[in-house]
């Protein structure tokens, strides 16, 4: 039996930047550029057909815990991002120390 609200999350290396699927298709993405030891997220979107169902903080989620699992540092220039680390304090070591401040996030 299949899940056909099955969420999940990958990094399209090619695309620079994280997809989120639903039931396999393209629900919305989080754009980024990778720096020297860092991720620079620039533009989350999800598409108009999955929006309200959380997706966007489930896309943060778990590229945040990629980033981290890969034992680099985050640059929250997407303003959805740099909301979503603030209300989640346990990502903001993400962000390199002398960044922080640029992002409110002192």
């Amino acid at each position: 039996m299949t899940d056909n609200n099955a969420v999940s999350v990958n990094d399209a290396l090619e695309a620079d930047r994280y997809e989120i699927h639903v039931a396999g298709e393209l629900a919305g993405f989080a754009d980024y550029r990778r720096l020297d030891g860092v991720i620079d997220f620039l533009h989350t979107e999800v598409f108009d057909a999955y929006e309200g169902r959380g997706l966007a903080k489930e896309l943060a989620t778990a590229s945040l815990n990629h980033v981290r699992q890969q034992g680099m540092g985050a640059l929250p220039h997407c303003a959805f991002y740099r909301g979503f680390i603030q209300k989640n304090p346990e990502y903001v070591d993400l962000v390199p120390e002398e960044s922080r401040a640029e992002f409110g996030l002192a």
